[in-house]
């Protein structure tokens, strides 16, 4: 039970995407700027996330151990605002429907190569016929948008 309420919560995390994206195109929008919605987005969400870490009452002390952190860690930040802008910028283009389905292909691929070289640190899954079915499928469906 408590793996069908994770998967929920993850669903309903995904599900919040395209209407972040939505609500950034109307910044970008007002301010005549996605990238200075981006940038707003990320002050906000840096805002929410601080206040989250008081109100959970977490460790602040653990921020000394960024110093040991290896350099590439640190791209992980430079890779959410490229996407934030990515999809801010190609959503009013593209369609909401098409860039997600960009965005949940390219996902879905990385992923599977990811999990089954355990990269960063995350347990091996091995890639088998049924997960690569499950890409190719994506994939299509991604096709089938476009095409309609």
């Amino acid at each position: 039970m408590q793996s069908l309420l994770f998967m929920l919560i993850v669903f309903l995390a995904g599900a919040m995407l395209p209407m972040q994206a939505g609500l950034n195109h109307k910044m970008g929008k007002a301010l005549a700027s996605p990238e200075y919605a981006s940038f707003i987005s990320f002050g906000v969400g840096t805002l929410a996330l601080f206040i989250y870490l008081l109100f959970i009452k977490q460790d602040l002390t653990t921020f000394g151990n960024l110093v040991q952190i290896p350099w590439y860690v640190w791209l992980a930040g430079i890779m959410g605002a490229f996407y934030v802008t990515t999809v801010l910028i190609m959503a009013p283009r593209l369609g909401i429907a098409l860039t997600f389905g960009l965005v949940v292909a390219g996902q879905m691929v990385l992923s599977l190569f990811m999990d089954h070289f355990g990269l960063l640190g995350m347990p091996v899954k091995a890639l088998n016929w049924p997960r690569i079915a499950g890409a190719l499928l994506l994939i299509a469906g991604v096709v089938i948008i476009r095409k309609s």
